[in-house]
């Protein structure tokens, strides 16, 4: 089966976007998804397999930023763009020159249906971390689809990824890969969108080379496999390497380490988020004393370095590596 798709904006950029033109994009316009698909003879307990048999990029991506948003919103607190030409080798864009990011096309948004049950247990979780002061992505009927009734009044943002899957952004999930979801609902009810053709795991600016994209998939019905072994979150394997080995494990690559340790010297004991950040934070800085701007520097980080967790167990002070392949550089 071929799934045509619409980026993560739903067409809201194009080539002659400018920074100053993303002031009035619709934010609350997110992950457009082709489906649902209804697959025969799907129903809950079962393990629904899904083959990629294909991702066919379209010729034009961007990669943007914005504020509030992303992994760094204390330092990047307004909009930037980067356009892309895409072939079905590389992509490059007139906002890095010099730069060229190999075809590790996926799906960036994947997943089943959820049940009332699971609707109504997430929604609960996901207010009571709001309560706490955590970063949610509350129900809001402006711009559902569809507009009106409860679906899109209580309908949970597609931002997170939950059991069903969805908004994983896992850059492993490319040609020949296999996602394997429980089925909540009769008929699964498949839907997938947001192409990218290549991401840096992390993904830290908030987009990664963000693209339409064809999906053909192939789907495989596992009779009460979830069920029977208890599998509530999704797995996903790949039978060879999911890009060449050169791009999955560079031979050739420069790496920044961070821990947490915040600016002022204090010391978080444990916290993988802060050490992450300080891991692209000093990778930003290693490519800023290369000539590239700060904001170049971060989308280079978005969509081509690879975060590590190091150890988790050298307290306090666990340690995230950030990996940049150099070979994206033209020499």
């Amino acid at each position: 089966m071929a799934l045509e798709t619409r980026d993560a904006n739903d067409l809201q950029i194009g080539p002659r976007t400018t920074a100053k033109d993303l002031e009035k994009l619709e934010r609350s316009v997110a992950h457009p998804l082709t489906g649902p698909v209804y697959v025969k003879g799907a129903q809950p307990g079962d393990l629904l397999e899904i083959e990629y048999l294909d991702v066919i990029p379209e010729r034009y991506g961007w990669t943007r930023f914005a504020p509030n948003g992303a992994f760094l919103p204390e330092l990047f607190d307004y909009h930037f763009v980067a356009h892309w030409d895409i072939t079905p080798q590389y992509a490059t864009s007139p906002q890095l020159p010099g730069v060229r990011i190999p075809n590790g096309a996926f799906m960036g948004t994947a997943g089943l249906a959820p049940s009332h049950e699971q609707m109504k247990k997430w929604a609960a979780r996901e207010a009571e971390l709001k309560a706490r002061g955590g970063r949610v992505w509350s129900p809001d009927a402006e711009n559902a689809i569809p507009a009106k009734g409860k679906v899109a009044s209580e309908g949970l943002r597609t931002i997170p990824p939950r059991e069903n899957c969805g908004n994983a952004d896992i850059k492993q999930l490319t040609k020949g890969s296999k996602l394997f979801v429980p089925v909540a609902v009769d008929g699964g009810l498949y839907s997938v969108g947001d192409g990218h053709f290549a991401q840096g795991d992390s993904e830290c600016c908030g987009t990664a080379i963000e693209m339409g994209a064809t999906a053909v998939v192939r789907f495989r019905l596992h009779k009460g496999e979830a069920a029977a072994k208890r599998i509530v979150w999704p797995r996903f394997s790949h039978p060879g390497f999911f890009a060449p080995p050169e791009s999955a494990a560079p031979k050739n690559f420069i790496g920044t380490m961070g821990m947490p340790i915040t600016r002022e010297g204090r010391n978080e004991s444990c916290d993988l988020s802060l050490a992450a950040k300080n891991a692209v934070i000093n990778m930003i800085e290693l490519l800023e004393e290369r000539g590239w701007t700060k904001e170049q520097a971060y989308v280079i980080c978005s969509v081509a370095v690879d975060l590590r967790v190091s150890n988790v167990v050298d307290v306090p002070n666990v340690t995230v590596s950030a990996l940049l392949p150099e070979d994206i550089f033209n020499h």
